[in-house]
Order: C-alpha cells, then sequence, then structure tokens
C-alpha cells in the first residue's frame, strides 16, 4: 500500500488514451453504466482511477475489497430491532457510502457473480434495496462504477460483460521514448510527490474546467436523426445481442459532443462510441482471440459508407 501524501496526477499520466477517454466521460455522464478496464499489471489501471476522481472537489472514490460480504455492500436491517419497536434501523453499507461518488472494485472478475449482479443493478438504478424478512429500506446510489481486472486471471460472464457500459484494453507504453517518460515521471512522483503534484496543478485545473463546462453542456446536445440510423447499422452488423449496445453508444456520442464543446452529437462521435461500447459485446467467433475481435469492429467502422463518417 502506497503511503505517499498524495494521488498522482490525472495530468501526468503517460499514453492510455482509451482508459483516460472512457473515465473522463462516465464522470462527466455518470448515468452512462460505468467503465470496466482490462490490461496487465502495472498499466496504471488504479492511478488513473484514483486520478480522476482528484479533478473533481465533490468525487471521492470508494473502495469494494473482493472480499466483502453482501452485508457490507448492501447494508444491514435490525430485523429484531423493528420487531420490538417497529422501528427501521438500516446500517449503511459500501453502495451507500458510493452514493454521489465513485465506486471502485479492483479485480473485479474476483468477486463473487451475486454481488456483481447487484452492483449493476444499483448503478442502472440508482437506487439500492435491502429487504430482510418483509421488512425494506431503499436509499440513493448513484455512482460511477469503474472495475479493473487482470484478463489472465479469468474473466466475467457475457451477461454482466454486457452491463458496463464501457470497456477499455490497456497495456504498457511499446515506445522506448514512452517508457522512459513513465519511468521518469513515477521516480520524479516518489522523490517529491507534493512538488510534483504542483507541477501539474494548472493543467489539472483545465481539466477539471472542461468536466464542468461538458457536464453543463451534455442536456443540450441533440443527436441527429442519421446518428439513430447508423448506431443500429452497427449493431445489426456486428450481430450485437439485444438493444443496449445501441442506446449506450447514443448516450457515449452526446456525451463526447459535450466533451467537445459542440450541441450537436457527429457520426465521428459515434465511431469512437462504438470502439469503447463494442469490444466487450461482440460475439467471438470460434478460435478468435481479442486481438481479433478489436480488428474485426476496426475493419466494420472503417468499412462504413463516408457520409456516415
Amino acid at each position: 500500500m502506497s503511503t505517499l501524501s498524495v494521488n498522482y496526477p490525472f495530468a501526468a499520466i503517460v499514453g492510455q488514451h482509451s482508459m483516460k477517454r472512457a473515465l473522463l466521460l462516465n464522470v462527466i455522464n455518470p448515468r452512462l453504466g460505468g467503465v470496466l478496464i482490462r490490461g496487465e499489471k502495472g498499466t496504471a489501471k488504479s492511478t488513473a482511477v484514483r486520478a480522476v476522481a482528484d479533478l473533481l472537489p465533490d468525487l471521492s472514490v470508494v473502495n469494494l475489497p473482493v472480499s466483502a460480504t453482501e452485508d457490507r455492500v448492501v447494508g444491514t436491517l435490525d430485523i429484531e430491532h423493528a420487531i420490538k419497536t417497529g422501528e427501521k434501523r438500516f446500517e449503511p453499507g459500501l453502495l451507500a457510502q458510493a452514493d454521489g461518488n465513485l465506486l471502485y472494485v479492483d479485480e473485479i472478475n474476483l468477486l463473487d457473480d451475486h454481488l456483481v449482479d447487484v452492483l449493476l443493478d444499483a448503478a442502472a438504478m440508482g437506487v439500492n434495496t435491502v429487504e430482510r424478512e418483509g421488512i425494506s429500506v431503499a436509499h440513493s446510489a448513484r455512482f460511477v462504477l469503474v472495475g479493473t481486472m487482470n484478463p489472465e486471471e479469468g474473466d466475467l460472464r457475457p451477461q454482466l460483460l454486457d452491463r458496463f457500459a464501457l470497456s477499455v484494453e490497456v497495456g504498457g507504453e511499446r515506445e522506448i521514448a514512452g517508457r522512459v517518460e513513465v519511468i521518469r515521471r513515477r521516480m520524479a512522483y516518489e522523490s517529491d510527490p507534493d512538488s510534483f503534484v504542483q507541477a501539474y496543478a494548472e493543467e489539472q485545473r483545465r481539466w477539471s474546467e472542461r468536466i464542468s463546462a461538458a457536464r453543463e453542456t451534455l442536456p443540450y446536445v441533440a443527436i441527429p436523426d442519421r446518428l439513430f440510423e447508423l448506431a443500429a447499422e452497427i449493431g445489426i452488423g456486428l450481430e450485437v445481442d439485444g438493444h443496449r449496445a445501441d442506446i449506450t453508444m447514443i448516450k457515449t456520442a452526446a456525451t463526447l459532443a459535450a466533451w467537445e464543446g459542440r450541441l450537436a452529437a457527429e457520426a465521428g462521435d459515434l465511431r469512437e462510441a462504438a470502439a469503447l461500447v463494442l469490444p466487450h459485446r461482440l460475439r467471438r467467433k470460434p478460435f478468435e482471440e481479442i486481438d481479433g475481435q478489436r480488428a474485426r469492429l476496426e475493419q466494420f467502422l472503417a468499412s462504413l459508407a463516408p457520409e456516415a463518417g
């Protein structure tokens, strides 16, 4: 466990464009439905999650350990007290603590499937309901769900994967210059965390202001009819089950437009949205690896008519 006094700045993270983009979109629009970050260890997954929360003063990270029990997550009802007094006594859990914040589950693929279901239900509904012996309590549970995992340690069931709005694959830098910069920045941060953070303070401020502006713009972003048709074309063309992916593509495209300061979403937004929304939803063909799925998605998006881009 790190004993450093301040978190590594979001602005100082080298590369990892897709991961940073997915986190920012969910912070701008918490109703998107969260993000699943998959990749090998040591690729700044946890660092990025903690760092993005620092960009907004009203956002904090609530950690949910994989060893957590259901009562620890959803909260508990004192049934004996309710029977004796007629009063409900509720002990809030992590979902109550996460309300209005970012709920982070590292190694989410190792979490009990039932608890993952509970998390995703609460994230989708914005409400957590606890029922015991005919007594129920409900409370607000609006949070951004972020799960990270190493695919080598197992995967989530397809039904659960589909419930995450976005997913990204992360890896280490493959260029010498990028890897050197990662080393330099990390060593500078560990040597003098406060000075390192201060060096990125102005850039952090610009990130924060841009997030706030995007949040204000988002409700006014228009979606042209042609984007609804394009989303449907993509979903059908890639044989994606159900309609959740189509809807999420549209929501993500609108959020991307808001991030860019535009009042109308464009086909380019939808293309980028598809690259974040679809990778974990594609049906895997026999003997097809994840890299093959990604290539198939990229090829399909590139094949769309020019007027769709």
